[in-house]
């Protein structure tokens, strides 16, 4: 896909998982940072995957590295490892914690897409509220699952790493954000 902006319809119309970022870290011109994420089944209220990101020391003006040896797609990939039993559950609900820049973001939007192999499993598609600048924000976004038959469920399990997900962030309907991500399921009981 060859655009100066990707748009929410040009991810939509995506049918298999991205192979490469679609908008460099330089897109968001929001500072748009996600510092807490937790996965809880929502039937059940059990807390499946919880993480915060830790908070950077004060810098002292002395690195031990250059900043050019920065990989500049660090944290925009994450690997998943989850039991089985995951893939068992209906509703998961994803609270999110992030912080804003000094700018006001309208219309921020998360349009998610998980695939097995090239099929997709299923497209979710979330809008945030107003965020005012300098601000901390959480919301949690339900995902209801989608049906699986026991050899679908079964083949997830024993290939690691071929669910993957391409997780697009917008602000007024420009991309701003490309994250990616891949799951196993074959993690110990």
């Amino acid at each position: 896909m060859r655009k100066d902006s990707i748009t929410p319809d040009d991810v939509l119309r995506l049918h298999k998982v991205s192979d490469k970022y679609l908008c460099p870290p330089e897109a968001n011109v929001y500072g748009i940072d996600f510092t807490r994420f937790k996965l809880r089944d929502v039937d059940s209220g059990a807390v499946l995957f919880e993480v915060e990101k830790p908070t950077p020391p004060p810098d002292d003006g002395e690195s031990d590295f250059e900043q050019e040896d920065i990989d500049p797609n660090a944290g925009r990939f994450v690997r998943y490892q989850f039991t089985p039993q995951f893939l068992k559950l209906k509703n998961v609900g994803a609270t999110v914690e992030f912080v804003v820049g000094d700018r006001p973001v309208n219309k921020f939007r998360m349009i998610e897409k998980h695939y097995f192999r090239d099929r997709l499993l299923k497209c979710f598609d979330f809008k945030f509220p107003f965020c005012i600048p300098n601000s901390r924000n959480t919301t949690e976004h339900i995902y209801e699952f989608p049906s699986l038959s026991p050899a679908e469920v079964q083949d997830m399990i024993d290939s690691p790493f071929e669910t993957k997900s391409d997780s697009f962030y917008f602000v007024e309907d420009k991309l701003i954000m490309h994250n990616k991500a891949d799951y196993s399921y074959n993690g110990p009981q």
